[in-house]
C-alpha cells in the first residue's frame, strides 16, 4: 500500500534544524497522521506521498512549506502592566492572546526588560529550515469516522 490521502500513516522520525541540532523526535512507532488532512506540515507530507513501509528518507523543508517565514509583524513590545501576574512573566513563556482580527493566536515571551515585554506570534519554527530522516512503519486505510473527523484515532477509538 502506498501512502496516498484518505490513508492513517505511522512514521519513526527526527527532526534537526540546519545547526544539526535535534527539535523532535519520534522512533517508538507512536507518531501517526491522517495523510491528506492537513495534520503535518506540508513540505513533510508532499515527499511522503507514494511511499510505502520500510521506505526510508531525509527531507529537507523550507520555511514556506514547513510554519512559513517570520512575520515581524508578528512581534511587539508592550508594558509589562498588561499582565496580571508580572512575576510569571519569563522568556520562553507562552500566552493565548488575540490577534489584530480577533482571531486567537499563542505569543511567546521573546525578551523582559526595563518593564517591557517582547511578545512574537509567530510559530517557534517560522523561518526555520527543517530536516527530517523518515522511517514509514505503518500504512493503513483511514476509517470513515477518522475521514470525517480530519485525523487519527487511536488504538482504544474516538479520544476526544
Amino acid at each position: 500500500m502506498q501512502i496516498a490521502d484518505q490513508k492513517v500513516v505511522t512514521l519513526n522520525y527526527t527532526l534537526r534544524d540546519d545547526q544539526d541540532t535535534v527539535i523532535d523526535s519520534s522512533q517508538d512507532g507512536s507518531f501517526a497522521y491522517l495523510h491528506g488532512a492537513s495534520n503535518i506540515i506540508p513540505g513533510l507530507e508532499k515527499a511522503l506521498t507514494d511511499k510505502v513501509v520500510d521506505d526510508e528518507l531525509t527531507v529537507t523543508v523550507e520555511p514556506a512549506e514547513g510554519y512559513g517565514e517570520r512575520n515581524p509583524e508578528m512581534s511587539q513590545v508592550v508594558s509589562i502592566e498588561m499582565f496580571d501576574d508580572a512575576s510569571d512573566i519569563e522568556v520562553g513563556r507562552q500566552f493565548h492572546a488575540a490577534s489584530p482580527d480577533g482571531e486567537p493566536v499563542v505569543v511567546t515571551v521573546t525578551a523582559v526588560e526595563d518593564g517591557n515585554v517582547t511578545v512574537d506570534g509567530n510559530h517557534p519554527l517560522a523561518g526555520v529550515t527543517l530536516n527530517f530522516e523518515v522511517k514509514v512503519i505503518d500504512i493503513r486505510d483511514a476509517s470513515e469516522e477518522e475521514i470525517a473527523h480530519g485525523h487519527v484515532h487511536g488504538p482504544e477509538g474516538h479520544q476526544h
